[in-house]
């Protein structure tokens, strides 16, 4: 019986319209891209169908043959992508055509530069290789029905790319999808055959399942493979080239760009499985959303199992794209049990390493891409730290950072070349933390270490706070922050200088008691010390309390902090300490007491708690200063 048609006409979701637009324009230079999306699609569509099939093999149909079938009508100027594959029902078609259902879509969108150029990179990492079929078409039509379905109803979408979208329902007997594409009058150059022929080797080689076209000789008849229809992770390394390894990452990614780096390995033994696996050359537009895995899939014996199987990298290299392919795994494997598998934590133990393995080979061989590396990637990396302690000594080999020994405000030195630099007599690692580079880099605190010669890293992303709390040594050297406890150069400071410290505190044990009492709601401590040169007072916390850098990153996170007090150190030679120490008024040495106290704050890159105030006293000192 013949189903009735239902033609209803929805409109696109916003981003899509401004997505289709995007594509267009931007892409325009590199329209044989669409050719290599679309089978893509397909072979991802017959990569479902085998993994729902292994649960219910009455999925295929009495057509268990999967292929990817490509024509074209020279006369209807139309090119068609005809696949047997999983299908699509009348509710995935509109999800899957009709809007983008995908977290930050809105954050994505507000990245838009509007340089095509730029703008044509960003789309790749949004991957939605369909839509790039507009660039060549004035008008799409899909044909799909979902396998498994009891009546033969299937669903008709149609859109010229503009605004809306036409769907309906119409009888069809075969599963799969079928994309019809109705050619712009400027693009007869795909109606060909030798042309469509070689988009397919040049993108699309690598891919699983045949892809077939007719036979070009008139005299025979029927269909042959264009492609090698071969898994190539499964291929031996030395017969892979570059192209085909690259296109095989936009294959899995989505991605229009080539990866930054790959490295491809197959463990033989006790265990036995493939991985290939990809640094991509730009974060995806998600990468700072944790809870969103970001593509690396699950087969097992050539079976595609799963996407994004988060159980086999670590969230910390979350950037990483590729495959696994496991002989040891069963095929009826569920989310579930990879998560208590021990197969997997192999797995997942070995692919890490091989991360790992080619970040420390690209930072060796080739600094200046790794230093790319670091400024798209160091940040995600850092949290291994945390998350993944065992992997902490080759973590600490590939971590880079600012420092006191380069104006520059890249991260470029390693931890390795600042103990390579140690002043002899030096003890420890010495870091600063702060919310901007200007501020740690002009922090009081490095006042005593600039006038030694001593080289301190400049820490300024937030999660350095935890990783410092983690990373506590590196080489037998402890990790120092100048910003924590009282100062200790080891033997780069003389004991006389030690000496003279004691003695000032002595001298200067009234001023430091009585500021101490004037702020006493505010400080925990006040004391003389050596660190300082310029800078009248600075701030640090001791060493069993949170760092003032930390209480500011929970608290602008919305936590409630109690916060430890701060000691209040002060530069015993410095005119201000000298004025204040010297002030007979008792009102006036309180307002001399809190400006010292809100100076040190500001110049760390604290918050006021009362400007007006400050500001005020200010007035008020400066006003009778001038008399």
């Amino acid at each position: 019986m013949a189903i009735e048609a239902k033609p209803e006409t929805l409109g696109f979701q916003t981003e899509v319209k401004q997505l289709l637009n995007l594509m267009i324009h931007s892409l325009y230079s590199n329209k044989e891209i669409f050719l290599r999306e679309l089978i893509s699609n397909s072979s991802d569509a017959a990569d479902k169908l085998r993994f729902e099939a292994l649960s219910n093999d009455k999925l295929y149909e009495d057509n268990p043959e999967l292929k990817i079938r490509i024509e074209f009508d020279e006369k209807q100027k139309t090119i068609t992508i005809v696949d047997n594959g999983i299908g699509m029902s009348r509710e995935e078609v509109i999800q899957h055509l009709g809007t983008i259902a995908k977290s930050g879509t809105k954050q994505f969108f507000e990245t838009l530069t509007g340089d095509s150029a730029k703008d044509s990179q960003l789309i790749g990492q949004f991957g939605v290789g369909f839509y790039s079929c507009f660039i060549v078409a004035k008008k799409v039509e899909v044909i799909t029905r979902r396998a498994g379905l009891s009546s033969e109803e299937g669903v008709r979408w149609v859109s010229d790319g503009e605004s809306n979208y036409t769907i309906e329902t119409l009888d069809r007997p075969k599963r799969g999808t079928k994309v019809i594409l109705h050619l712009r009058d400027d693009m007869d150059e795909f109606l060909n055959s030798w042309r469509l022929r070689s988009i397919v080797t040049k993108y699309s080689d690598h891919i699983t399942l045949p892809i077939v076209m007719n036979k070009e000789s008139e005299d025979e008849k029927g269909e042959e493979t264009v492609n090698k229809a071969t898994a190539l992770w499964t291929r031996n390394k030395k017969d892979i080239s570059e192209e085909e390894y690259n296109e095989f990452y936009k294959h899995v990614s989505h991605d229009f760009e080539e990866p930054m780096a790959h490295v491809h390995s197959k463990v033989e033994g006790k265990l036995e499985y493939s991985s290939l696996l990809y640094v991509p050359k730009r974060a995806p537009f998600d990468l700072w959303n944790r809870e969103q895995r970001h593509g690396v899939k699950l087969y097992v014996r050539r079976v595609f199992i799963m996407d994004d199987a988060e159980q086999l990298i670590p969230s910390w290299l979350r950037f990483v794209k590729g495959i696994v392919d496991s002989d040891d795994l069963p095929l009826n494997i569920s989310r579930e049990i990879l998560q208590h598998n021990k197969v997997i934590d192999s797995i997942r133990s070995g692919c890490t390493k091989k991360i790992l393995g080619l970040l420390k080979d690209m930072a060796e061989k080739e600094p200046e891409k790794y230093a790319d590396f670091w400024k798209i990637f160091g940040k995600v990396l850092k949290e291994g730290v945390i998350e993944g302690q065992e992997y902490q000594e080759e973590l600490a080999n590939l971590f880079r950072f600012a420092s006191t020994q380069d104006d520059a405000e890249e991260q470029n030195v390693s931890l390795q070349q600042y103990v390579s630099r140690m002043k002899e007599g030096q003890q420890a690692i010495y870091f600063v933390t702060a919310e901007s580079h200007a501020t740690a880099k002009n922090s009081p605190h490095l006042e005593i270490f600039h006038k030694k010669g001593i080289e301190v890293l400049l820490l300024t992303d937030p999660i350095d706070e935890w990783v410092t709390s983690q990373l506590n040594e590196y080489e037998g050297k402890p990790l120092k922050s100048v910003n924590k406890g009282e100062l200790d150069l080891g033997e780069i400071q003389d004991d006389q200088e030690k000496k003279e410290e004691e003695q000032k505190n002595k001298d200067f044990s009234k001023l430091t008691n009585r500021i101490k009492s004037t702020l006493s709601d505010k400080v925990k401590e006040v004391r003389v010390t050596s660190r300082l040169t310029t800078s009248p007072a600075c701030l640090v916390s001791d060493d069993g309390d949170m760092g003032r850098h930390m209480e500011q990153i929970l608290k602008a996170s919305g936590q409630s902090i109690p916060g430890a007090k701060p000691i209040l150190e002060i530069n015993a030679e410095h005119p201000l300490v000298i004025k204040i120490d010297q002030e007979a008024d008792e009102d006036r040495f309180k307002d001399w007491a809190h400006i010292l106290f809100d100076q040190a704050l500001l110049s760390e890159g604290g918050q006021l708690s009362d400007p007006a105030s400050f500001v005020h006293k200010l007035n008020s000192l400066i006003m009778t200063l001038a008399e």
